[in-house]
């Protein structure tokens, strides 16, 4: 399997490549040069394996076995692994029947630090972590060693898997830029508690995008770049969308056993109970790994984007155009919200749809395409990302639009539809779930979906509660003016033992100053950081 870009001027890499590059040098986004197709009869097969086998055998479709060998991807799957709570990595459960029985949630937060971020980025590091060994493995002791910078933006739970992911591995330096203000204080606790010496946190006045720019303009200078060894660990680097598309084909299996309904070689994929996905979504890694899940084999119905207020997908999907929300003189481009992982401007994994929609892919390849299709798909997504940067948008074809709703709808959720959807499930009479406020956006998007197309539904559950108890103990204890035993719930009785303990650790982070978040001073400043820091290694 080689991999190429989205916008045609890199292309025949290797996996290792793709990974330690994670963006290309013309600014695309790497994708597989072909999408594995899994007849029903082997996907059958993976029915009952337990999630690290079954990662292995989705994983090896995408990963040449004289890049990594049998034994040593199992073993960095094995150990990626064992850092979860949970024997299942992600377990699936039924939401209490509220407005619908049909309604799961698949419980993505049992790693390290409570969120789906957890999924990708235990097995990206690991993957740094390999690749270096075998860089340095036959280097003498005074020669120099191959190392990697990464460097990445967060809007709360990326920063922290990745730095979890990351802490104490050799040869290895992180630096992640978060918006000040604008994670929670528990997401921001998580990060700069982490006192190890490779791990830098600097918090930057801005908006989330204002760091995600700052970070791709950091990779899009090709002598900074080299100098420093820049390695990627947002949802831009292909390892990370590749990890999450284990889930869906896990989380398929799981309800099936639930519904007791068997699967063998011989069953009929269309003689199954039909099953789609509602994923809360912000820069569209999580679902995109699903559109690729899908195109492998999996039967899923559909994928339903839900956004909350910064609704550029939403918009998307409605009008087929991906512009900018057009905001007054002294409006903020980018709401603060309760689900603030979510509070994006522009989706960078969007490109990599787009690519797929542009070639004329919809739900299944093409069988037209041909490689000059994939030239001008290449081509159009230049433009298009090139009037995205300049003019704040751009309008994709109709037939592009129509294409993308043969698999995907999409709903937005306010804040008040946020907090009325936790509190309801919490003060549900049949018995209590709570969720975190992103899979409060899924949920409420969920119940429109379901009674839009009436099938088996699984919300991804993204994070942890107790990672964001400002947005769900109001909304918990103000519902409807019930209080359980007539006291508030507190965040002790939300959070993992874990989350607690974060309260009150020494902490570690840099701030740059922007002037009000102009970008350019954002890229000066941090690149400063990232110069006089590597100074000491």
């Amino acid at each position: 399997m080689k991999y190429r870009s989205t916008r045609g001027q890199s292309n025949g890499l290797s996996f290792e490549n793709a990974v330690l590059q994670g963006l290309a040098p013309d600014g695309g986004l790497y994708i597989p040069s072909e999408i594995p197709k899994v007849p029903f009869s082997k996907i059958a097969e993976w029915a009952n394996l337990k999630f690290t086998d079954l990662a292995y055998q989705v994983l090896r479709l995408y990963i040449d076995v004289n890049e990594i060998p049998d034994e040593d991807l199992k073993s960095i799957i094995e150990k990626s692994y064992s850092t979860f709570s949970n024997k299942d990595i992600t377990p699936l459960n039924k939401l209490p029947n509220v407005t619908n029985d049909k309604l799961y949630v698949l419980e993505l937060f049992h790693g390290p630090t409570f969120a789906f971020k957890d999924v990708a980025l235990q097995f990206l590091g690991n993957l740094f972590e390999y690749f270096l060994l075998r860089k340095n493995k036959d280097k003498k002791p005074n020669e120099k060693q191959a190392g990697i910078t990464v460097l990445g933006a967060t809007s709360g739970d990326t920063g922290g898997a990745a730095i979890y992911g990351l802490r104490g591995k050799k040869n290895i330096s992180v630096f992640i830029l978060h918006p000040k203000g604008r994670v929670s204080n528990i997401q921001e606790s998580q990060m700069t508690s982490v006192l190890d010496p490779n791990v830098f946190n600097v918090s930057v006045e801005g908006t989330f995008d204002d760091c995600q720019e700052t970070v791709k303009a950091c990779f899009s200078d090709a002598e900074f770049k080299s100098k420093y060894q820049l390695g990627a660990i947002n949802s831009i680097n292909w390892a990370r969308i590749l990890a999450q598309t284990v889930y869906y084909f896990y989380s398929y299996f799981t309800l099936l056993k639930k519904l007791n309904v068997t699967v063998d070689p011989s069953t009929k994929a269309e003689s199954l109970p039909k099953i789609q996905f509602v994923v809360p979504s912000g820069n569209f890694g999580d679902i995109l790994a699903g559109y690729y899940a899908v195109r492998m084999g999996l039967p899923a119905d559909r994928l339903c984007i839900a956004t909350n207020e910064n609704d550029i997908l939403y918009r998307f999907m409605q009008t087929g155009s991906y512009e900018k929300k057009k905001v007054g003189p002294n409006e903020p481009e980018v709401k603060q919200t309760l689900s603030p992982a979510m509070d994006i401007l522009i989706s960078s994994n969007f490109e990599r749809l787009i690519w797929y929609l542009v070639r004329g892919d919809g739900r299944v390849e093409s069988t037209t395409a041909t490689a000059a299709d994939e030239e001008k798909a290449s081509a159009t997504i230049a433009k298009w990302m090139q009037e995205l940067k300049t003019s704040g948008g751009f309008t994709a074809s109709a037939e592009v639009l129509e294409r993308a709703h043969t698999l995907f709808d999409s709903f937005n959720v306010t804040d008040e539809k946020t907090t009325e959807t936790i509190g309801r499930y919490y003060h549900c009479k049949s018995s209590s779930y709570v969720l975190d406020p992103h899979t409060a956006v899924g949920v409420a998007a969920a119940e429109k979906m379901v009674a839009k197309n009436p099938v088996y539904t699984i919300c991804l559950s993204t994070a942890h509660p107790g990672k964001f108890p400002d947005a769900v103990l109001p909304a918990i204890n103000n519902f409807n003016g019930e209080k359980i035993n007539n006291k508030e719930v507190t965040y002790e009785e939300i959070a993992p033992e874990a989350l607690v303990n974060l309260l009150g650790r020494p902490k570690k982070c840099i701030d740059v100053k922007t002037d009000g978040g102009k970008k350019e001073i954002a890229l000066k400043q941090v690149k400063y950081v990232i110069e006089e820091t590597m100074k000491g290694f």
